[in-house]
């Protein structure tokens, strides 16, 4: 098992199992893990390949392994995820996303939606995942992305700053996505490749859209967050912030969602490779038509 180093506690995973737990007993809304679980489908039809063994790693509901099964690409789907109660029954496997049990080399495909951006150590993650695929296995995860609910992080901190004089973290600092393709390339997987998605949804209300984030199970789950409640003062701050920046002219609220697309090979001599330094056969200023200028030596006018 992977000996996880120390690493910043960023995220309260304990009672971010406990808001996971509550959001199946408010009942769950599903409508960006349902569509992130079709977008995962579509991505995985295009490799032209099957499955032996796939993991699906931490995902909150069953709408990947629904779309696996569909796919008819995988021969054993396993789900692993913290078992969390009654409702996770059907888990095979229960682990925690930052200590994984599997052995190196067994498994042909991990999948993962929306839970991996909640690991305090992602880079380790990735490792353990690089590690428990076979060669030329598949990495193919979403997580959420920097950019998400930044409408929401804007409008809490310009009202706690008037209202209390100063802010505390209210939304994660979710990964950018300039620097995932670097962590997969760091993690050792080959082909890395990270593109980003962006969902725009409308609210009638910001309660609406906090009511959301509850049955999501996405509440502030910061280790850093404040331990008192919240100001009234300030939640009607943050409203009336919220309206005058991000309203349509319906008066709707916009909220924006990104959701950060990875995908990665465990190295295997049959893929591509960068060919070496040196080992052109045609000069790059004779493939564009153009003339190559010396080092050292200024352009002509």
């Amino acid at each position: 098992m992977y000996q996880m180093p120390q690493s910043p506690t960023i995220f309260d995973r304990k009672l971010l199992r406990a808001r996971q737990q509550r959001a199946r007993a408010l009942g769950a809304e599903t409508f960006l893990i349902d569509r992130v679980a079709a977008e995962l489908g579509e991505r995985l039809a295009v490799v032209l390949r099957q499955f032996e063994r796939a993991v699906d790693l931490g995902t909150p509901t069953d709408a990947v392994r629904r779309v696996l099964a569909e796919s008819g690409k995988v021969a054993t789907i396993v789900s692993a995820a913290p078992a969390a109660g009654p409702r996770d029954a059907s888990l095979r496997v229960a682990v925690d996303e930052e200590a994984l049990p599997f052995a190196d080399g067994s498994l042909d495909l991990v999948v993962s939606a929306l839970a991996l951006q909640f690991v305090n150590d992602l880079p380790g993650t990735l490792i353990q995942i690089r590690r428990a695929l076979k060669p030329d296995g598949l990495l193919l995860a979403a997580l959420i992305g920097g950019d998400s609910l930044a409408e929401l992080r804007e409008a809490f901190a310009q009202a706690e700053s008037e209202v209390e004089g100063g802010a505390s973290p209210r939304v994660a600092p979710f990964a950018d996505i300039r620097e995932l393709g670097t962590l997969l390339q760091r993690a050792g997987l080959a082909l890395p490749v990270v593109d980003s998605d962006r969902l725009t949804v409308r609210y009638k209300s910001v309660f609406d859209l906090m009511r959301d984030l509850r049955r999501m199970g996405a509440t502030n789950v910061l280790n850093e967050r404040r331990r008192t409640p919240l100001r009234r003062a300030t939640l009607q701050r943050m409203v009336e912030i919220y309206g005058e920046r991000f309203a349509d002219a319906d008066g709707r609220l916009r909220a924006t969602f990104e959701i950060a697309w990875l995908s990665g090979w465990a190295p295997h001599e049959s893929q591509q490779k960068p060919l070496k330094p040196g080992s052109a056969k045609q000069r790059l200023a004779d493939a564009l038509g153009t003339r190559e200028i010396p080092a050292g030596e200024k352009p002509r006018p």
